[in-house]
């Protein structure tokens, strides 16, 4: 399966206000709950299915990492637009399709780490907008990290990596992304680090927050569809009777 449609499945992990529909939530050890469809438990994994507007997937969760599952009415919220920074969006889209990875968790983790400023610098010398250090930037070829597209380039095709390092898991990917694959390897998932679990959950906040402002403009364009190709009386029907 793709990685690209893994990643809708995080479009559940946490969701804010607006209108509610039901959802299923599985309540995971380390802290973090994944809401979904409907789930499959196949022995030692467990498999949970979602759909979000057009697209639909699953994701696999290790069972034994499962804490509860609960009923609950998910709150869906309105996705704020990123930063309109001019020639950005054309830059993460264009990345995103060579990487195969999902244009919203690019866009959620450049909002993470730079809130789309092309000049931002951390204080231990993280560059641009997805924040690469020097070190990193020189392994995965970033020519300049203060311009945007190679800086955008190299973000996404780390972030990929880090995926296809971690079977798909966006959760240790970010993680990594932040901490560095030493310390998710060191403590087996998600260091116990304030800022990195901080910023796991930021990013997984925004990239539901699209997901699910996706979904809902999905479901309205779907109910305006059936509204406007609802047939007209016939004209026959219509005309006055003498």
């Amino acid at each position: 399966m793709p990685l690209r449609a893994k990643f809708v499945a995080l479009a559940a992990l946490v969701v804010l206000s607006a209108s509610a529909f039901a959802a299923d939530l599985v309540v995971l050890r380390n802290g973090f709950s994944i809401r979904h469809q409907r789930r499959e438990v196949m022995g030692a994994t467990t498999r949970l299915y979602f759909e979000s507007g057009k697209q639909s997937g699953w994701i696999d969760v290790p069972t034994a990492e499962i804490a509860s599952y609960q009923r609950e009415e998910v709150e869906v919220i309105e996705a704020s637009p990123p930063a309109k920074i001019e020639g950005i969006p054309g830059l993460v889209e264009a990345a995103s399709d060579r990487h195969q990875v999902d244009a919203d968790l690019v866009n959620s983790v450049i909002q993470a780490e730079s809130g789309f400023n092309p000049r931002a610098r951390s204080p231990k010398g993280a560059q641009g907008l997805m924040q690469l250090m020097p070190a990193t930037a020189s392994k995965l070829g970033v020519g300049n990290a203060w311009e945007p597209r190679d800086n955008i380039e190299g973000g996404t095709r780390y972030l990929r990596q880090l995926l296809e390092q971690y079977n798909g898991d966006t959760i240790k990917a970010l993680a990594a992304y932040n901490a560095g694959p030493e310390r998710v390897e060191q403590y087996r998932g998600v260091p116990p680090y304030r800022e990195t679990r901080n910023y796991v959950r930021r990013v997984i906040v925004d990239f539901n927050r699209k997901k699910v402002a996706q979904q809902k403009a999905a479901a309205t364009a779907q109910r305006s569809n059936k509204t406007a190709k609802k047939p007209e009386p016939a004209a026959a029907e219509n005309a006055p009777r003498p």
